[in-house]
């Protein structure tokens, strides 16, 4: 969500700041505009709608600035309009702020600015911000900064200029993430490291309460209460090329057909075949703490919350283990309880989602121990657990979640592997589901050279506005996975639900005209499945199933099948979920979708 970006050096900036914002924008955005300090003092441009719009407005004129901010706004207190959007300036025009979070506090604050005075421009909380900056300012802009920070209560990630220090960016976190980014006579401020590593590799995560001063040749961070802090230096393994398409039409589908080698990632050194185990040393627990594990409780939002639900499914049919996934943003408003040894894994893409990140610090202060499973190295969950395991998925750029979804799948059964082998698995269980787990990567490959199969069965249905997609046993959790898929990105209706609840309320929906998804593999409760298919085609519904290769059976009772190779049965959504991946992709793309872009959502969701 939103997007920051600052720069301070030798080159011009306005081309280095356009180019980072575009980087920014699979983030989600409505708005977006520019500050730059330069001969001609303080320039503030900004515009509704894409980054081509601000473009537009700038047009092709030089302007000589080598130091600004620049952001993409994702609206919460105001329209996405002009006026609302950021950099947002104190009615001297001599400060610029751009912001990232929600200032809590924002209504008290307005009628304290409005009493002294200050003319208040906008309908946005972040306004405020700018303006006590200003009152504070007393030649020392770091200064003004954190004392105006201590009036504020919310998240934020800022960015601030001012025309009395034309190469100074002070950049300030709390709650919502900030990087700066180290160069060669030049220096970023950015809240993804997406925006920066086309000129550096090497960055600087700020932790909350941190404040950073920046300039073209130094960097200094402190806390909001003046402590200094000796930053710690990290290089980015991500090359520029992985953010890029590559020749796809859209990132979704890149990532989509990166997934053999995304999950090849997630497993390399972490297997020992013979002993039939997963070797996790990021967990930083003991084999006799595993086995002392009483409840483990998983917590995330959304693609993230259906890959929690698989895994459930896993560790408690594997290690025995009594094991709840909770809505991260329910969590810990619910007075949960955290019994003795309870285990809290968050799960986090971005490893800065804000309810998952709450979650998790709700849990320790109730003393749980708690690990991560992130994808972003150097992330806030990744910093402030107790131990965890990185999907090492490659920064996904799509909103909608793929590849991170199934590195998510693959690290849980990993993490389902290992306890099983230290509590009541033997063995061979153990070696028969390392030898199926590293057999998934080219079983995907093998999917997705059916793509023109599924593209004609998306061309099929692609009119249609609304699907159900039914699911029993752990492809439950897929259902809802390829059902939330369809929702983002074409804007269909599509609900999820376990099979055997459509006779309770979603059967009364079906007709001729709402196509149905089954999930229908040939394991235990494939008898089950295929009278709930049976109850469909009765209401003259159409189903197209996902089903095992060779299961001719099921092709007399179905509209249409999409084949997936067979595998061990706790496995199986790794499979199951990439034609209902790419089936969303094909549909959305002839329905004339952004695919990268839905409209009302962000990548990362750093506000409640």
């Amino acid at each position: 969500m939103c997007g920051i970006v600052g720069y301070t050096g030798h080159k011009k900036a306005k081309p280095i700041l356009i180019e980072g914002l575009k980087r920014l924008e699979y983030r989600g955005y409505d708005s977006a505009g520019i500050a730059l300090i330069g001969e001609d003092g303080l320039m503030v441009s900004k515009s509704v709608g894409k980054i081509k719009m601000l473009e537009e407005v700038l047009g092709d004129r030089e302007y000589n600035s080598h130091h600004g901010i620049a952001h993409t706004r994702w609206a919460t207190h105001g329209e996405p309009t002009e006026t609302n959007a950021h950099p947002h300036t104190n009615n001297e025009h001599s400060i610029a702020l751009v912001h990232n979070g929600i200032i809590e506090n924002y209504r008290a604050l307005r009628e304290f600015l409005k009493r002294k005075g200050i003319q208040i421009q906008t309908q946005t909380d972040t306004e405020v911000l700018v303006h006590l900056i200003a009152m504070n300012y007393k030649d020392n802009l770091t200064e003004a900064v954190r004392d105006a920070l201590t009036q504020v209560e919310g998240t934020y990630g800022i960015a601030v200029v001012s025309l009395e220090h034309p190469d100074m960016i002070i950049a300030a976190r709390m709650g919502s993430p900030l990087v700066v980014g180290i160069g060669e006579g030049e220096n970023f401020v950015a809240s993804d490291v997406s925006a920066m590593l086309e000129h550096t590799n090497k960055v600087v995560y700020l932790d909350d309460g941190e404040i950073a001063t920046v300039t073209p040749g130094s960097y200094e961070v402190t806390t909001i209460h003046n402590t200094h802090i000796t930053p710690i230096i990290e290089e980015i393994s991500w090359t520029l090329d992985e953010i890029e398409k590559e020749g796809y039409d859209h990132f979704m589908l890149k990532e989509i057909h990166e997934q053999p080698n995304t999950l090849r990632n997630a497993i390399r050194g972490r297997l020992k075949r013979e002993e039939g185990i997963a070797y996790l040393d990021g967990l930083n627990l003991q084999y006799d703490e595993l086995r002392s594990i009483k409840r483990i409780i998983i917590t995330a939002c959304g693609t993230s919350w259906h890959s929690a639900l698989i895994g459930k499914y896993m560790i408690e049919e594997i290690a025995r283990v009594s094991t709840e996934v909770e809505y991260a943003s329910e969590f810990r408003y619910r007075s949960p309880i955290v019994e003795d040894n309870t285990v809290l894994f968050a799960i986090s893409q971005s490893g800065e989602t804000a309810d998952t990140l709450a979650a998790m610090r709700e849990a320790r202060n109730r003393g749980a121990t708690c690990l991560g499973l992130v994808n972003v190295v150097g992330s806030t969950i990744a910093r402030e657990t107790d131990g965890g395991v990185y999907l090492h998925a490659g920064p996904e750029i799509g909103v909608a979640s793929t590849k991170a979804f199934t590195a998510q799948v693959m690290v849980l059964a990993l993490v389902a592997n290992l306890l099983g082998r230290m509590r009541n698995w033997s063995v061979q269980q153990g070696q028969e589901m390392i030898a199926a787990i590293e057999k998934i990567p080219e079983q995907i490959e093998q999917i997705l050279a059916t793509n023109d199969r599924i593209k004609e069965v998306a061309r099929q249905y692609h009119k249609a506005d609304n699907f159900l997609y039914l699911g029993r046993g752990i492809n439950w959790p897929v259902a809802l996975e390829g059902a939330l898929k369809l929702k983002e990105i074409s804007y269909i209706h599509a609900e999820g639900y376990p099979a055997a609840e459509m006779k309770h309320g979603p059967i009364a929906l079906i007709d001729e005209n709402m196509p149905v998804v089954v999930i229908a593999l040939k394991d235990p409760v494939y008898d089950k499945v295929m009278s709930n298919i049976a109850e469909v085609r009765a209401r003259r519904g159409r189903v197209v199933a996902i089903a095992t290769e060779g299961d001719t059976e099921i092709e007399d009772k179905v509209n249409d099948v999409l084949y997936i190779p067979q595998t061990h049965r706790l496995l199986s959504p790794l499979l199951s979920v990439i034609p209902l991946q790419l089936l969303a992709y094909h549909i959305a793309v002839m329905r004339g979708r952004h695919v990268d872009q839905p409209r009302n959502l962000a990548k990362s969701v750093t506000v409640e």
